[in-house]
């Protein structure tokens, strides 16, 4: 009695069948992922016209290292400490060479909560 021993030749796979079972997973965990929702800061511009002579100016100007409320360095935590106050107020945000954008949205974050002021970027 003679033994076959000729090796089982493997069926190659098919390449096509893996690459749309790839696809479908990828379309799965893309359609079921939740995506962070980032925080937005409102960001009005200035209207043309008068009729705000009574508004207090304050200026700060934005460097990477420091904050100038006023022309006087001060650290981002006090920033809303001195500009608090009973009276409508505009702040004017005059950006430094070297002020990055978080810097510039960590500032309007904590401009955000005061009371009555309207903060505007300028150059």
């Amino acid at each position: 009695m003679a033994l076959d021993l000729r090796r089982k030749r493997r069926r190659r796979l098919s390449m096509t069948s893996l690459i749309d079972v790839i696809f479908l997973l990828l379309l799965f965990f893309m359609l079921t992922s939740t995506f962070s929702k980032f925080g937005e800061i409102e960001f009005a511009t200035a209207a043309a016209g008068g009729g705000e002579q009574d508004r207090t100016i304050r200026f700060l100007k934005l460097e990477a290292e420091r904050i100038l409320v006023d022309g006087k360095p001060m650290p981002l935590a006090d920033v809303a400490a001195r500009l608090e106050e009973d009276k409508p107020q505009t702040a004017l945000i005059s950006l430094g060479p070297n002020a990055t954008s978080q810097n510039l949205i960590d500032l309007l974050a904590v401009l955000k909560g005061i009371n009555q002021l309207r903060a505007q970027v300028i150059g």
